[in-house]
């Protein structure tokens, strides 16, 4: 059975709700462990029994939020010294555009070095119903080939 890390980091709420119907998209997949955490709760352990990681970050001022950083600083060597290989996906709920988010994640994940397997996802302004359902199909999406091993 494979197992996806939701990891996510939330001010206003609005990762939060990202990262619920990505964990409710995955929570169908029935070959599926689903664990959601939150990133200042989130370390190297929890990344070692994960197979796939969605990450859930804000942007904030044109960057990863302090959560978002901060979890990605903790995990990134231990990461690396342990050999962790694995393949992700990034929500980012931007104010602005998330693209300056976007590339600092990317750059960061790439250098553990994690795979990414699904396009990243940047949800702009407030959440919207449109939001969360991409967000589902992204959590199933990755559930399911996580499942089949294609990641």
């Amino acid at each position: 059975m494979a197992t996806l890390l939701i990891c996510y980091h939330s001010q206003s709420g609005s990762c939060v709700q990202l990262a619920r119907a990505a964990w409710r998209g995955a929570r169908q997949e029935a070959g599926a462990t689903v664990n959601s955490r939150r990133a200042w709760d989130t370390g190297v352990s929890d990344l070692r029994q994960a197979d796939g990681l969605l990450l859930v970050v804000a942007e904030n001022s044109g960057s990863l939020s302090g959560g978002g950083k901060d979890f990605l600083d903790r995990v990134f060597y231990p990461s690396i010294d342990a050999g962790l290989v694995l393949p992700f996906a990034l929500v980012i709920s931007a104010g602005n555009d998330g693209r300056g988010a976007l590339r600092q994640a990317e750059r960061i994940l790439s250098g553990i070095p994690f795979s990414s397997a699904a396009e990243p996802i940047i949800c702009r302004g407030p959440v919207t119903e449109q939001h969360l359902e991409t967000c589902t199909e992204l959590g199933l999406g990755m559930a399911a080939g996580l499942g089949m091993g294609i990641y």
